[in-house]
């Protein structure tokens, strides 16, 4: 059993970056821009509307305040500061997940953020204590072996394990950054397998040719990347023709 997940609601204004309305009808899962790398008030509207009409599961994708770098700079912001502005883009998105009938069912930074809380200890503890500020029950999604994920255990929260198969991994566990040659994979029918292997036996090959394991309950379809629709529709297709259960985590 896995979950399928994708970020959503990146646009701004007349412009959009992902398809939306079709990436909905392949995932399980949604993180949904919250105004701070992407999206804006009508864009949160739109998209939680749309993914409580197809009861996929919503969760917040919270971001440093970097919209001209779309979240992905490195930035170094107060705990305190970064624990306020993760709690508000939450509130923000639950106003209209309630709205649209349903509920912010989970967490998931995006970006540098996400990166930066797989190692540095205060930057993921001035995350949970956001998502403690905004509700002390919900899930976080983040990387195996994460400080993000520790700290959410530590504070009682459910802490739930990512994958991406469209990723280059180093031997550590880690994602190869963006900046480096090969950090995405671009290769549809290796995504595909990668996806396939992630699911049924948690591992992957690492950029170096290492198999290393990789538990996770969710996969991480990215939406921004050419052909995106299409790529989810076949690791889908791929994972149930296999016998693979997709099902939300929250």
């Amino acid at each position: 059993m896995i979950d399928l997940n994708a970020d959503l609601g990146e646009g701004f204004g007349r412009w959009r970056l992902t398809d939306d309305e079709q990436l909905l009808s392949v995932v399980t899962s949604a993180n949904v821009a919250c105004g701070f790398h992407a999206g804006d008030a009508v864009t949160m509207r739109r998209v939680c509307d749309l993914a409580a009409a197809r009861g996929v599961t919503i969760g917040a994708q919270v971001s440093y305040r970097d919209l001209a770098g779309f979240g992905r700079r490195a930035m170094d912001v107060p705990s305190a500061e970064l624990a306020a502005e993760v709690a508000y883009q939450i509130g923000a998105l639950e106003v209209f997940a309630r709205a649209a009938g349903a509920r912010v069912a989970y967490v998931k930074p995006h970006g540098a953020l996400y990166n930066r809380v797989v190692h540095d200890p205060e930057q993921a503890a001035a995350v949970i204590e956001g998502v403690l500020l905004a509700d002390a029950t919900l899930p976080v999604l983040g990387l195996p072996g994460s400080r993000l994920l520790e700290r959410a255990g530590k504070a009682g929260l459910p802490a739930v394990t990512e994958a991406f198969a469209d990723r280059a991994y180093t031997e550590e566990g880690t994602l190869v950054p963006r900046g480096q040659d090969g950090a995405v994979i671009s290769d549809p029918d290796a995504v595909v397998e990668r996806s396939l292997g992630l699911a049924r036996l948690g591992e992957v090959t690492s950029r170096t040719g290492v198999r290393i394991e990789v538990r996770a309950r969710s996969l991480c379809l990215h939406g921004d990347t050419p052909g995106a629709v299409e790529l989810a529709r076949r690791v889908r297709r791929r994972l149930e023709e296999s016998g693979v259960r997709v099902e939300a985590f929250a």
